[in-house]
Parts: structure tokens; C-alpha cells; sequence
């Protein structure tokens, strides 16, 4: 069971102990941040601050690091992306403490920064069963030190960075290697310390997510569309508003926003003084655009009939639960019983059913992973198409150890 978290007086934790240190932005500043470093012991905490909303791009502006005998260091990656070369050689070789470490790690990624070893605050959190993972819960109930935040959000491509943001963002690695401490030696007390392992190693190999095709179906408000001319018109506003972020490295809803795409497809406009009495689309910022976006809704007007985007795409997997009842009551029953012994596990062992196990691989099991189910009745038989379903879907070891035995004994015929 979890270490319990008893509420305490946190101590505010106002600016970092050492003071904040100055932004290092040129390659002879970074070179001596990397000696330094190299003469520290110990893991690397690490995090990286971000422009999201704000920018197109995810890349890092900003890169905070920390480490016992050497201290903190603020880099900004900016100016010096082409003389990360002597961080990279020192650092790529330690573990790093990142906390929720899937966020930043693409980000690092494209600047040469890759960590040999990983140990990730926040999914340790959440197999050592604590409440709550965020950074500033767990280091005061963990550590008894209040963290300020609140600019996490911020327009971290801003130059000059304010005192305040960077004053916040030291603070974020400041206990960093502390509760890395402290949360290895609750899941080493739990015996869940090789489990976390395992999760830390798949964050810090697992490939970039591959961008999902038709992006542009998940404009906001599309669901109130009911023709396919105007999904066309989406699309190619859509298209034109991606490749102008891009350009110009803003965050599309800047550029322009869901509701004006949907907007200009229902109202499907045929000149620009037509275009201009739509809501977004008369402002000054959009005037400029205004050829460009009525161009994109012409293309979408006119595409021949045969091109025409379909109002649904078929689904990849299974339907959404809810309709399995009706499509196929058997696999319902199944997914039914899976999800009560998943649940049973998580209680056992106080780690989030997420984590125990992907839901949607529970899912796809239990409507399509099993095509011989009538066959494979026998446990035995039952578990090693379990196990190797679960494996083929990226279930580590052991995640495969805890469910494919709760599974087998759920899913026998027999009990299901």
C-alpha cells in the first residue's frame, strides 16, 4: 500500500536557495555550464518551459537544470541550438529526473538532448499510489515545501524573460532530485521499484507520436456541420490557416480561430466583402488574409462531387462502448468482466487502472482479440492468447505479470 501523505505546514519555497541563476545564452556560457555539471554527482534534474497556445512549434525555450554539486543552470536554447554539442556529451550520459517527462522530452529531443536513463516524479507518483501527482502537491506532501506556480502557461518565447518567470522556473528542478529521492524509496518499500523502472524506460524510448491524418476533423464546433461540401471548406481553411502557423511559427487559434472556420464553411461566403461580415474575419488582424481565406473557401466550394470528404470516417478498433450492448452482447459481457477484474487490481496494488493497463488494449481484447474465443476456453490456452495479445499492444512485462492472470480468470468461459 502507498506511503500515507499526512497534511502538514508547508513551508513556502519563495526563490531558489542559491539564488536564481543568470540565463546563459551564448556557447562559451553553456560550454562552462556543461563542465560544471560534469564535476556534479548524481542524476540530472531537468525540465524545459514551452510556448504552447502561443507558438506553432513545441519546441523548447527555455531548458532548466540542476544537479548536486554543480547547482542550477538556466539555459536558453535559442540563441546557442547550433553549441548544445558540450551540454549534450556531458548530460546524454546521466539520469535524468524529469517530472511528467513525456511533456519535454520531444521538445529536448530536437536539440540533441537524449537521457541514457530515466526516472519520471510524476508516473512514479502514480505507481506508488499518491492522490495527487502534480509537482507543487507532491513536494509538499512529500517534502513540506510550498511551490508558487503559475506560469506554466506563460508565453515562455517572450524575450527578456521576466524575473518572476524565471525565479518560478528555478524553482522547478529546485527540489527536483530531492523527490526523486523520496519517491524511490516509497516503490522500493512497496516492491514496485522494477515496475517503475520498466514505465520509466518506455516513456524515455517510446517513439514520437505519428501525427494523426484528417487533423483538420477536430476542428472545434465540425460536429454541427451535416454536408460534405462544407467539411471541404473546413478542410481547406483548415489547411491554409496550418500552413500560415507554421510559416510564422504561431499557435493556429491565433491565426484564426475554430469558430470562424466553422463559421465560413455554414455561411460559405463567394466574395470578400461577403467574407468580412462574418464574425472573426472583419477584424483588423484577418483583413490582410482575407484573399487567402476566401481562396480556400472557393477551393472547398467547387471540388468536384468524387472528392468530396465523407461526413465519417470509418472506425479503427472497436465502436465506442456504449453500442457494444446492441452490436455484440457477448463482447460487452466480456469487456464488462475485464474492466471489474482491472478494477480489483487497481484497488490491490493502488495504482491507477490507466496505468496498470491501457484501457483501449483492454478494449480491442475484449471485442476483437479473441476471434477464437469459443476455442480457447482451456485456461492455459485462454492466458498465452492473452499474454500475447497484450504484448503485440505494447504491455510491458509487468503490466503482463498482474493482468494477464486477472484476465485469464475473468475472461474462462466459465466465469464469464
Amino acid at each position: 500500500m502507498p506511503v500515507a501523505e499526512e497534511p502538514t505546514a508547508a513551508e513556502p519555497l519563495l526563490a531558489p536557495a542559491e539564488g536564481v541563476p543568470p540565463v546563459l545564452a551564448t556557447a562559451d556560457e553553456v560550454a562552462a555550464a556543461a563542465t560544471a555539471i560534469a564535476a556534479g554527482t548524481g542524476p540530472l534534474a531537468v525540465d524545459a518551459e514551452r510556448a504552447s497556445g502561443f507558438r506553432y512549434s513545441a519546441r523548447a525555450y527555455l531548458i532548466q537544470l540542476r544537479r548536486a554539486g554543480a547547482g542550477s543552470f538556466l539555459i536558453d536554447p535559442i540563441p546557442v541550438t547550433d553549441a548544445l554539442t558540450p551540454l549534450a556529451e556531458v548530460i546524454n550520459d546521466l539520469e535524468w529526473v524529469l517530472h511528467s517527462a513525456d511533456q519535454d522530452l520531444p521538445g529536448l529531443a530536437e536539440l540533441g538532448l537524449r537521457p541514457a536513463r530515466l526516472f519520471d516524479t510524476e508516473l512514479g507518483g502514480r505507481l506508488a499510489g499518491y492522490e495527487r501527482v502534480g509537482l507543487a502537491a507532491m513536494v509538499e506532501n512529500l517534502l513540506g515545501r510550498s511551490l508558487r506556480k503559475g506560469h506554466g502557461a506563460a508565453d515562455w518565447s517572450t524575450r527578456p524573460l521576466p524575473d518572476e518567470w524565471l525565479n518560478y522556473a528555478a524553482l522547478d528542478v529546485e527540489l527536483l532530485l530531492e523527490l526523486r529521492d523520496t519517491v524511490a524509496a516509497d516503490l522500493t518499500e512497496q516492491g514496485k521499484i522494477d515496475w517503475a523502472a520498466e514505465e520509466f524506460e518506455h516513456v524515455r524510448t517510446m517513439d514520437p507520436p505519428t501525427p494523426k491524418a484528417d487533423r483538420w476533423r477536430r476542428t472545434s464546433g465540425i460536429h454541427t456541420l451535416r454536408r460534405p461540401r462544407q467539411l471541404a471548406i473546413v478542410r481547406e481553411l483548415w489547411t491554409a490557416r496550418d500552413e500560415l502557423a507554421r510559416a510564422r511559427d504561431v499557435a493556429p487559434a491565433r491565426i484564426l480561430p475554430d469558430s470562424a472556420i466553422v463559421a465560413a464553411a455554414t455561411g460559405e461566403p463567394r466574395s470578400i466583402a461577403q467574407l468580412r461580415t462574418l464574425p472573426v474575419f472583419g477584424g483588423p488582424r484577418q483583413r490582410r488574409y482575407s484573399r487567402d481565406w476566401l481562396a480556400a473557401v472557393e477551393r472547398g466550394r467547387t471540388l468536384p462531387d468524387k472528392e468530396l470528404p465523407p461526413l465519417t470516417l470509418p472506425f479503427d478498433g472497436p465502436p465506442p462502448a456504449n453500442r457494444w450492448e446492441r452490436r455484440d452482447p457477448a463482447a460487452a459481457a466480456r469487456l464488462s468482466t475485464a474492466r471489474a477484474a482491472m478494477g480489483e487490481l487497481s484497488t490491490e496494488y493502488a495504482i491507477p487502472v490507466e496505468n496498470l493497463l491501457s484501457p483501449d488494449l483492454v478494449r480491442r481484447l475484449c471485442w476483437d482479440g479473441l476471434p477464437d474465443y469459443a476455442d480457447v476456453g482451456e485456461p492455459d490456452q485462454l492466458s498465452a492468447t492473452i499474454e500475447a495479445f497484450l504484448r503485440a499492444g505494447g504491455a510491458r512485462s509487468w503490466q503482463r505479470r498482474l493482468a494477464v492472470p486477472a484476465l485469464t480468470k475473468a475472461l474462462t468461459p466459465a466465469n464469464s
